[in-house]
């Protein structure tokens, strides 16, 4: 039996920022707000990576090309067929690939918490009942390990990992949240183990400072209510524990420079994600999500010049990335245009997005609304009444409503 490699902390990345905003909107905090035995030293360099197939997957897997991260996966599973973290490393990267062809991996959704009302495209059944079968496979490797040895501490950081994946597919593509929220739970318990076990372990800090951010963002009542089910929080320790995941240097450190900028872009503390994005942007010159998170942390932050020079270099070098979704850079690039009150340049932008092929029906909606605002600004009530009738005919959408008073009384900034 070969030592435990790196284990994909990424499962983790969304799921309890999911199931604690659930939490809050299950006990009555329903609005939407506007703006996841035996102690064994193991030194982090020597976790990560530990032979060639894994490497290059990681490799492929944070630059996005899924199909060549699943490919080494894959290979290294057949090798070590009772690895939990082979078995992991795979699952992870099959529900991440899916995840990012059904458009749930924009950014900007979890900036809010529209995401829990967004429409997106349907998951593939056949990719949905292999992700089920990956997970069980490394549930059942783990276990067998626990069984064994109930202290074993990678045994029950790869469960936890498991669980938190798990979490992930249930929240994301089924909007089963209470099934997720005992994934949440497991894989909570399974961390604080884990650091009762081995207190070095920053790894483990990836999931529990997720957790103690989100919940440490509840209201009282919300917060009372997670308690009964055994969640508690605190957000400044939650913080200080995932800038400790990200400068532990171990498996869980990309994992936690992208949780950690999500937070502190929530938080508006730009000045600290903008640098965190653009190391990520450095490490994985290939990722599409990295690249586009920068240029929206510029906008967010007020640096629209600089913004729009990033989502048209993106649009620019538009081959160098895997499948992007160009639909996100344009409506980034509308918004920052927007704010530097260049209606023309932003409607144009809108329009690309709302053309887009297989596009999420929630930014298409949005995109047709955004455009509508542009039109009506610029005086152009005809086109303007267009864009509104079009949001409307595509179903009811959180943008419905607005179109239709839209259509009512133009729009006014």
């Amino acid at each position: 039996m070969r030592p435990y490699r790196t284990q994909f902390a990424t499962g983790r990345l969304y799921c309890v920022l999911l199931i604690a905003v659930m939490v809050s909107f299950a006990f009555g905090d329903g609005g939407t707000r506007r703006s996841r035995v035996r102690k064994k030293e193991v030194a982090p360099a020597a976790r990560l990576g530990s032979d060639a197939l894994s490497r290059s997957g990681f490799d492929h897997f944070y630059n996005m090309e899924y199909d060549k991260a699943i490919h080494d996966f894959e290979l290294d599973a057949q090798q070590h067929p009772d690895d939990p973290y082979a078995a992991n490393h795979l699952l992870t990267a099959v529900l991440y690939q899916e995840l990012y062809r059904i458009g749930a991996l924009d950014t900007e959704l979890y900036s809010s918490d529209s995401f829990l009302s967004a429409r997106q495209i349907p998951p593939d059944p056949k990719v949905r009942q292999r992700i089920r079968e990956l997970t069980q496979r490394a549930l059942a490797l783990s276990e067998q390990k626990l069984q064994a040895n109930p202290g074993d501490v990678p045994a029950l950081y790869a469960r936890a990992s498991t669980r938190a994946t798990s979490c992930t597919a249930m929240a994301l593509m089924d909007k089963a949240w209470y099934s997720a929220l005992r994934n949440a739970i497991g894989a909570r318990h399974d961390d604080e183990r884990v650091l009762e076990l081995d207190p070095k372990n920053t790894d483990a800090k990836l999931l529990l400072g997720t957790d103690y951010y989100v919940l440490g963002s509840l209201n009282w009542a919300a917060k009372v209510a997670a308690s009964v089910v055994g969640l508690s929080g605190n957000k400044q320790k939650g913080l200080r524990y995932l800038r400790e995941a990200a400068d532990g240097g171990g498996e869980a450190s990309v994992d936690a420079k992208i949780v950690l900028s999500l937070f502190l872009r929530r938080e508006q503390r730009y000045g600290e994600a903008i640098p965190l994005v653009e190391g990520l942007t450095k490490d994985y010159p290939r990722s599409f999500l990295f690249a586009l998170e920068y240029a929206n942390l510029l906008n967010a932050a007020g640096h629209g010049p600089e913004a729009i020079a990033a989502y048209r270099k993106i649009l620019a070098n538009r081959t160098q990335y895997q499948n992007p979704k160009l639909e996100q850079v344009d409506w980034g690039l509308g918004e920052a245009l927007r704010g530097q009150n260049d209606f023309p340049g932003a409607a144009e932008a809108y329009e690309a997005v709302a053309r887009s092929p297989a596009i999420a029906p929630e930014l298409q909606a949005r995109a047709n609304l955004a455009a509508g605002e542009m039109y009506d600004l610029m005086l152009k009530r005809d086109l303007a009444v267009e864009k509104y009738r079009q949001v409307i005919a595509a179903g009811e959408s959180e943008h419905a409503p607005q179109a239709r008073k839209y259509l009512k009384r133009p729009y006014e900034q």
